[in-house]
């Protein structure tokens, strides 16, 4: 890992990995990714060198054998430098260069990267425009924890869960929209790593327009549905930067959907 700036093992795609990785195109920087599909991370062992394993190895008597909790069932395969680096146990998860320093939860990665970098700045240009920059990123981590409590409820979806996320979208939405009436970006007039995680979380959130049944179940409407009437500047800002190239790499067509059922393709 040496022209690396950090590891990261996760399951993919995974939009929250994909802040670090847009970040370091557009600061020049190589992250690794090492991973596979949610349903096949309990065949691969989590590690800073994670590896998938064979089916001999993948026996509940493995020293690396764990419970899975939060998110996955069943046996999952963590080693004990994996848990020393990473004592909640979740992914994303990012290795510092050698495997000892282990960095949790998007937002963080995404900081690593943005200090990383040399030169062209992410992360504002003094200790003051960092701060307003953390301050976004804090309040995007309510509305993304909000949002997967939500969609993974969406199967035995409740009321009260619906109006708590109608509430956090609202807040969250009408401060962006309040943002990018001052300036270009969110937190001045630069993108900076509050853009790039509005809009990879904000995009995972869009997701909910997939669970029309489920939500007519309730007799009610997905939360976004008339978004971009009431919050514009959010939508178009969203829209924009995910057509950017250093997005659109990793974006790929993940927003088409929506775009097409907002006569926009």
């Amino acid at each position: 890992m040496t022209d690396s700036v950090l590891r990261i093992f996760s399951y993919v795609p995974n939009p929250r990995v994909w802040k670090a990785l847009i970040a370091a195109d557009l600061l020049g920087l190589e992250v690794e990714l090492l991973g596979d599909k949610p349903a096949n991370l309990s065949q691969w062992l989590w590690d800073y060198d994670a590896r998938l394993l064979s089916a001999e190895e993948r026996q509940d008597d493995h020293p690396s054998a764990r419970k899975g909790r939060r998110g996955f069932s069943g046996t999952l395969f963590k080693t004990d430098g994996f848990l020393a680096a990473h004592p909640f146990g979740t992914v994303p998860a990012a290795f510092g260069p050698g495997g000892e320093v282990g960095i949790f939860e998007s937002n963080s990665i995404l900081r690593a990267v943005a200090r990383a970098g040399s030169g062209k700045s992410l992360y504002g240009r003094d200790a003051y425009a960092a701060s307003r920059i953390d301050s976004f990123l804090d309040a995007n981590l309510v509305f993304a924890r909000e949002a997967q409590v939500y969609l993974l409820a969406m199967d035995n979806l409740s009321k009260p869960v619906y109006q708590r996320m109608a509430a956090a979208y609202e807040f969250y939405l009408a401060g962006v929209e309040a943002a990018l009436g001052h300036a270009a970006y969110l937190a001045g007039d630069e993108l900076s790593i509050a853009d790039i995680s509005f809009v990879c979380d904000f995009a995972q959130f869009l997701r909910e327009g997939h669970y029309h049944e489920q939500l007519a179940v309730l007799s009610l409407a997905p939360i976004s549905a008339n978004g971009r009437q009431v919050y514009p500047r959010a939508f178009a800002h969203l829209l924009t930067l995910s057509e950017q190239v250093e997005f659109a790499r990793h974006m790929g067509s993940y927003l088409d959907w929506f775009k097409r059922a907002q006569g926009l393709m």
